[in-house]
């Protein structure tokens, strides 16, 4: 039995598996580019923002007189179908490619189209009858029908982000209030510095994280504005009048995003600032998080020669030849996580400086580095939360022992005995190995009453009067 079907396009007939939904432009897609690995069917969001793009392109075309009631409620409702998860292993083409996402655009048009006969009861690849060019593609081009997809999909992955971030936010707080009386060495420089709670440095971590939810909602809040309508370079060629505002309105409609047409959109069209800037709040929260994950690798390092002042789950032994050591494995895979989230970022930023005149070809290799980004954070955050901070304990005897017999307590001291003296102090302490605390006491400098209220850790984590 042949397995095949033939199909043909522009450059002749090619064969396409006989089940597949996808047509001949994806055929020649799957044979060209074979470049990632990582497929338009490993990102669902992506495909549902080209089904929100399909369906709302069709109502308005059937708002408009374009395109008969029946064939608009089939494709409808074959939209529908993907927007629900189905035929997601029908987009097989590879995320990079050439021709500035024609491939991706023709994959949704011939899958959509494909349904469309199937629930007409004809066979895939009568196109006489449902087109992906003539009907599901009508009034669109690539141009506009492809950048509108992927900002649905980013508006939509980006809600899963913020999701995941207030997660870790949340544990990191908590961590807050359990280790709130916990004394320990503040540090600046990797030296001593004054005092602290290690809740005060957990409590941080959440708020410096806290900062970033509102910068990637309001960097994805530019991905509502579209160019639905600008066909191939923003004049609108092969569109309707009234076709954009309409398209923008209908797909606020289908999607419940705030989706408002681009005011000139010739300029919109080869425009890829929307991802420039939303790209680099992710390089920000992942600076920010790579920051938190060398401080976790330190504070947990030892357990005998290192700083020791917390103990991380233990996940999997650490060494082949080392018995008894283990890694702080779980930090570490998340900074490298970030290391390629903000070498994405860069990847960005080139792929939108090589836009020319316009459009801008370079937007596959840019919504893949911005998409796997979203995905690699998503995961890193969901790991770095269950398997390592909902378990971090606090080793209280070592933090407190460390404060006893810190130099930097003696910063304590200057509102009372001046700088110079309490130099003088850090520098005798350090070449005699006495405390700060027994050589006050033996240059009667202070009386011990009062050199036991200030030099109480609990007196020196907050703002006070002399």
């Amino acid at each position: 039995m042949e397995n095949f079907r033939k199909e043909s396009d522009l450059l002749g007939e090619l064969n396409v598996p006989l089940d597949a939904y996808y047509g001949v432009q994806t055929q020649r897609a799957i044979n060209n580019f074979k470049i990632s690995g990582q497929l338009l069917s490993s990102y669902p969001d992506f495909i549902k923002g080209l089904a929100f793009v399909k369906k709302a392109a069709a109502k308005t075309n059937y708002e408009l007189g374009l395109l008969d009631e029946s064939l608009y409620f089939k494709i409808a409702e074959a939209c529908d179908e993907i927007v629900a998860g189905k035929y997601h292993d029908q987009f097989p083409v590879d995320m990079i490619q050439g021709g500035a996402g024609t491939s991706i655009n023709m994959n949704a048009n011939e899958v959509i189209a494909n349904v469309v006969l199937e629930k007409l009861g004809k066979n895939k690849g009568e196109y006489e009858f449902c087109s992906p060019n003539d009907h599901i593609n009508l009034s669109q081009s690539t141009n506009d029908a492809y950048p509108t997809a992927i900002k649905m999909g980013l508006l939509q992955m980006n809600i899963g982000l913020v999701e995941r971030l207030e997660k870790i936010i949340a544990a990191f707080r908590a961590k807050g209030q359990e280790f709130q009386d916990v004394i320990k060495m503040g540090r600046t420089q990797l030296q001593d510095a004054v005092p602290m709670t290690l809740g005060q440095e957990f409590e941080a971590y959440a708020a410096t994280l806290e900062e970033d939810i509102s910068k990637l909602n309001n960097n994805a809040s530019l991905f509502v504005e579209v160019n639905m309508g600008a066909t191939a370079i923003g004049t609108g060629l092969n569109a309707p009048v009234g076709y954009a505002a309409l398209c923008a309105k209908n797909l606020a409609q289908i999607t419940g995003f705030p989706i408002v047409s681009a005011p000139d959109l010739v300029e919109a069209t080869p425009d890829t600032g929307s991802y420039v800037i939303y790209s680099s709040a992710m390089k920000r929260l992942a600076v920010k998080l790579s920051k938190i994950c060398n401080d976790l690798r330190l504070l947990s390092s030892g357990p005998r020669a290192g700083l020791f002042e917390i103990n991380l789950p233990p996940m999997q032994p650490g060494s082949s030849i080392m018995p008894g050591k283990v890694n702080p494995v779980i930090p570490e895979v998340v900074n490298q996580v970030c290391f390629k989230v903000i070498g994405n970022d860069l990847t960005v930023t080139f792929a939108a400086e090589a836009g020319q005149l316009q459009l801008n070809v370079m937007e596959p290799v840019l919504s893949h580095a911005i998409m796997e980004n979203i995905n690699f954070l998503c995961n890193a955050l969901d790991t770095l939360r269950d398997k390592c901070v909902v378990g971090i304990t606090a080793n209280k005897e070592v933090c407190l022992n460390m404060v006893k017999h810190s130099i930097g307590i003696v910063t304590a001291l200057n509102p009372y005995i001046g700088y110079k003296q309490s130099t003088q102090i850090a520098k005798e302490a350090l070449e005699t190995g006495k405390s700060v605390y027994n050589l006050v006491l033996e240059k009667g400098i202070l009386s011990q009453e009062k050199l036991d209220e200030i030099l109480d850790p609990k007196n020196m984590l907050k703002p006070h009067n002399k």
